[in-house]
């Protein structure tokens, strides 16, 4: 048959087109070298099964003769030496035109290398170091232009037929890279007598190990929203293109991954659910439920992180404060990060604080969020005096400006905020 398209509907059904002139020997050839892999692997486990498949059918299609294709019929004589190093010709013309190429051509190796790399990581259980492997694809392509190459990613049905050989550390892509040399140099002759029948045989193989379907079972188990994810990068992958696929799914799992931080993050007015409630039992020590709360003050809580997908829950609950109070405490020490967004709504919320004639004090602000404040400017505008790194200093200081003598803090208080430098105002660390 011809040239197959490569995508994955058109490929399938011009194979069925022509399954009838299906080859026996070839097809013949291809099921024992799949037989041949699965009884090694089961009787010896320690052996190369596929190195002995591929040894296997290659010796019997040449001992007897059999009239299937091989890499030599197909491709001919294959070379037996190294291109020389030539540095290549530079037209600085047409540079302004490759770079969008150049740039392209980078994300995608980079993309299907990592892939690549986390393949293995879930075959062999290890964890790969994303910037190094990068930066050795980069200077390996770099380098592979004196000598004529083009560039060169990662391949998963190579890694995984690796890392199902036996391959467990980065010496083995060595090893490999010299076996291919040897072979080209040495052993060109012999390697023209394997079939491609074969070599279909091993990625059959190499398929059905990187399907993992006992690990894909499980997965179905997850939460439908993780399985839509899975379902959508598969489809992809197969009737449209591994690239897309990958990008696609970058994109849905980034979107539900917001999805989710918006769920967990929450902001209510902790002292208006207190009132309506004196007898609630708390059993965290630093709760509001259990110090006392003077008039004129109203405590509002943010807990997760304060980002753009909780800056309209924020909204929603300040805009129920009925009327302006003397002064409001907002609790952020359930709030690790907080980015541009989050800061607007708190620049918003301070403006409203001013033109109520209502004083903010900030307290349990974290490290990153008080960064953020301070390279906003939003911490001068606030105050120093009035962040603190505890609810118990926040109250003092609202008695403060309510002219009311300080109480001392019911409990030691539990310290939830850590960070290096001291915050002003701050008596106790936290």
């Amino acid at each position: 048959m011809p040239t197959p398209p490569a995508e994955f509907l058109p490929k399938w059904l011009e194979y069925a087109r022509y399954s009838n002139t299906i080859d026996p020997t070839a097809a013949g050839v291809g099921l024992g070298t799949i037989l041949i892999i699965v009884l090694f692997r089961r009787f010896f486990p320690r052996f190369p099964a596929m190195l002995a498949g591929m040894t296997i059918a290659t010796l019997a299609a040449t001992l007897f003769h059999l009239d299937i294709e091989t890499i030599g019929s197909r491709f001919g004589d294959l070379p037996r030496s190294l291109p020389s190093p030539s540095w290549p010709s530079i037209d600085l013309h047409t540079i302004p035109d490759l770079i969008p190429i150049a740039f392209t051509i980078g994300l995608l190796a980079a993309i299907e290398s990592l892939l690549s790399a986390t393949v293995a990581d879930g075959m062999t259980g290890d964890r790969h170091r994303p910037n190094i492997e990068l930066i050795g694809q980069g200077v390996a392509n770099i380098a592979s232009m004196v000598f004529g190459g083009i560039p060169a990613t990662g391949a998963i049905a190579r890694t995984a037929t690796n890392v199902k050989s036996g391959a467990k550390t980065p010496v083995a892509g060595i090893i490999h890279a010299l076996t291919l040399g040897v072979l080209l140099l040495v052993m060109a002759p012999l390697a023209k007598l394997i079939p491609l029948a074969t070599l279909a045989g091993i990625l059959v193989v190499v398929s059905y190990n990187m399907c993992e379907f006992s690990h894909l079972r499980g997965l179905l188990r997850a939460p439908r929203s993780d399985v839509m994810v899975l379902l959508s990068t598969f489809a992809l992958t197969v009737f449209v293109d591994l690239t897309v696929a990958v990008e696609v799914g970058i994109v849905m799992a980034s979107l539900l991954f917001i999805r989710r931080m918006a769920e967990i993050s929450n902001v209510g007015s902790v002292t208006r659910e207190l009132r309506g409630d004196e007898e609630q039992e708390v059993a965290d020590p630093n709760s509001i439920a259990i110090r006392e709360v003077p008039d004129g003050v109203e405590v509002y809580e943010i807990q997760g992180p304060f980002f753009f997908g909780a800056a309209d829950r924020f909204h929603e609950a300040v805009r129920l404060m009925e009327r302006p109070v003397p002064v409001v405490i907002l609790r952020l020490r359930e709030v690790p990060a907080i980015d541009a967004t989050g800061l607007h709504a708190l620049e918003d919320f301070h403006h409203r604080c001013l033109h109520d004639g209502t004083q903010l004090v900030l307290s349990g602000v974290h490290a990153q969020p008080l960064f953020a404040l301070q390279r906003s400017g939003l911490l001068d505008r606030v105050g120093e005096e009035n962040v603190f790194g505890n609810i118990d200093a926040a109250l003092n200081r609202a008695r403060e400006l309510l002219g009311l003598e300080p109480v001392p803090g019911p409990t030691p208080f539990v310290p939830t905020v850590a960070r290096e430098t001291r915050t002003p105002g701050d008596d106790i660390p936290g």
